[in-house]
């Protein structure tokens, strides 16, 4: 298992997602500043956030319940980038990156949850004290 959540690459896209939505985010109207705009980037950094979190937890069982959380804040992201679609707030080009960036997140999310269920080397690994 990875020594820091810093060396998990489901960690580090995760962050540059949170980066992304920043940055994506920024034009949204004045009036989405506590609305939309801060739904979405706290979701973001709640993905990241969770599984930095899990990793640092002391067994696989707490692992694996931050990175449900972390996948519960992805859908939340998911359901708010559709509004931000639906309203016009984002357009289709930086919708489209955004998406195939979460959907890589989220790939690697349910592939480190599925590790962390089956027993087998990854599995063996994280229950060593």
């Amino acid at each position: 298992m990875a020594r820091s959540y810093r060396d998990l690459v489901v960690w580090q896209k995760a962050k540059a997602l949170a980066v992304r939505i920043y940055r994506e985010t920024e034009p949204f109207p004045k009036s989405e500043t506590y609305g939309l705009r801060s739904q979405m980037r706290r979701a973001a950094v709640s993905v990241a956030s969770n599984i930095a979190e899990g990793q640092g937890r002391l067994t696989p069982g707490e692992f694996q319940q931050f990175l449900r959380h972390s996948r519960g804040s992805w859908l939340e992201l998911s359901t708010q980038l559709a509004i931000a679609c639906d309203s016009d707030t984002l357009t289709e080009k930086p919708i489209r990156h955004v998406e195939s960036e979460a959907y890589q997140v989220l790939g690697l999310l349910n592939r480190l949850l599925d590790s962390l269920r089956t027993p087998g080397p990854l599995a063996i690994r994280t229950l060593k004290p």
